[in-house]
């Protein structure tokens, strides 16, 4: 029995009308119900990266994606990322044939801004109609599916075709991407992309995709050896150096903070200016004293006193991982947050269980805490009930988060076999909660 790949949209390499029709069809249902058809026809990927932007407030006719980076902002950005010095390898394997094979190259951050975009001249002015432009943000939360935000939602490689995009003015188009990372940490960089016309939905093309990211990440590590032989006479960099910050924060009290020169165990405060400055860089994002202000004290405080924090925080940490004006992380700094949002990204439920060993600095009363905490229990919980898996709902229900979550035990009564202990349990918790607390 041949097993076919989910990752391809054409397995078969040519677009059917058919095949075509019946994702609109179900695109069309999805979008108006809320809710997947019975059709076979679409891949489990594509369902679950519909669901995840409509979770996300995606509106599948609504306004193109933002353009966050302009002019000198956009170049500055470009020019210090980590993808700046192997634009020429992209170039030579992929831009140089982009005209005549009617392609557009895209080149995006982590975050899923476009800070490359070049090929077929005419396509990119087509696609300038939908801000498929440099600066433009086609993360999958903002963009709705498409391959550059969905392969880096997932961190994998991925096509797209036609109306299986979210949103409808980007389904007369196709496109591959693949994730690229730094190849000594692992960090993820952005995203290669080709987008077009039907026949980038090919699985040559794919192929293509990510024989261009090996040879990037190749020559990442290339151009990194050398540059450690430069400095050190040749010497290899010690393995200390290829550690990246580690922040761990779920459960705990005071997050963790593992450095190559050691472990530090910080402040409370300490732990929260850190943990949202980590959560700023996500979305590529650094703050400013007053922002830091609002999300960490309750009720707000002086700019002042945050910024005698953070230079403290500065000098614990080392002004090699925070910088200043605006405070922004200076380099990756992995959390067990974002690893728990990875796995689920990616689904695997089970995994992100797994890494959720409390929640986000319980103790914390700061704003932008509390949100960050908030929104990692409300992505857990939602991807553990789509799941209809009764193992990982039995898990889940056994989180302090999930005591009196009617939706998550009526799915365990439902779920659970008869023969079940955990299914007589979860009848009486049900019972408890729908008669409500005891009159005094």
């Amino acid at each position: 029995m041949t097993t076919v790949n989910p990752w391809l949209a054409l397995p078969e390499g040519r677009p059917d009308p058919v095949l075509t029709r019946r994702l609109r069809a179900a695109h069309e249902h999805f979008v108006t119900c809320g809710v997947p058809s019975d059709r076979p026809d679409v891949r489990s990927v594509v369902w679950d990266s519909w669901r995840r932007s409509l979770g996300s407030g995606v509106d599948p006719d609504g306004v193109a994606p933002p353009v966050e980076l302009l002019d000198g902002d956009l170049l500055a950005y470009r020019e210090a990322h980590p993808l700046a010095p192997v634009m020429p390898v992209i170039r030579r394997l992929l831009v140089e044939d982009a005209e005549a094979d009617r392609m557009i190259v895209a080149v995006t951050d982590a975050a899923g801004r476009m800070l490359w975009v070049e090929g077929d001249s005419r396509l990119r002015s087509r696609a300038a109609g939908m801000n498929f432009v440099e600066g433009s943000r086609w993360a999958e939360d903002v963009a709705g599916t498409n391959a550059p935000g969905t392969a880096l939602a997932l961190d994998h490689a991925v096509q797209i075709y036609g109306s299986e995009h979210y949103r409808r003015t980007v389904q007369p188009w196709s496109c591959s991407a693949a994730p690229v990372h730094d190849p000594v940490s692992g960090v993820l960089l952005g995203a290669i992309d080709i987008t077009g016309g039907d026949h980038v939905a090919a699985p040559h093309v794919l192929t293509l995709v990510r024989t261009a990211v090996a040879a990037v990440e190749s020559e990442l590590l290339l151009q990194r050896r050398e540059q450690s032989s430069r400095a050190g006479g040749h010497r290899p960099p010690p393995p200390v150096l290829r550690t990246v910050p580690r922040l761990e924060v779920l459960g705990r009290e005071r997050a963790r903070l593992s450095l190559p020169t050691g472990t530090l165990d910080l402040s409370l405060r300490h732990s929260e200016l850190l943990l949202l400055l980590a959560e700023a860089a996500v979305a590529g994002e650094g703050r400013t004293a007053e922002q830091l202000a609002a999300e960490a004290h309750p009720g707000g405080t002086a700019a002042v006193t945050v910024r005698a924090e953070l230079s403290r925080l500065r000098r614990l940490v080392g002004t090699e991982l925070v910088g200043s004006r605006p405070y922004r992380l200076l380099g990756p700094l992995d959390t067990d947050l974002d690893r728990v949002r990875r796995a689920i990204g990616r689904g695997a439920v089970g995994a992100a269980l797994e890494g959720y060993t409390g929640a986000v600095l319980p103790s914390s009363r700061a704003p932008g805490v509390a949100a960050a905490r908030a929104r990692l229990v409300a992505q857990l919980r939602h991807a553990v009930l789509r799941s209809r898996r009764p193992e990982l709902l039995v898990r889940y229900s056994a989180l302090p988060e999930a005591r009196d979550d009617v939706a998550v035990w009526q799915a365990c009564l439902e779920l659970l076999p008869p023969s079940s202990p955990r299914r007589a349990e979860a009848a009486a918790t049900l019972l408890r909660l729908r008669r409500g607390p005891r009159p005094r």
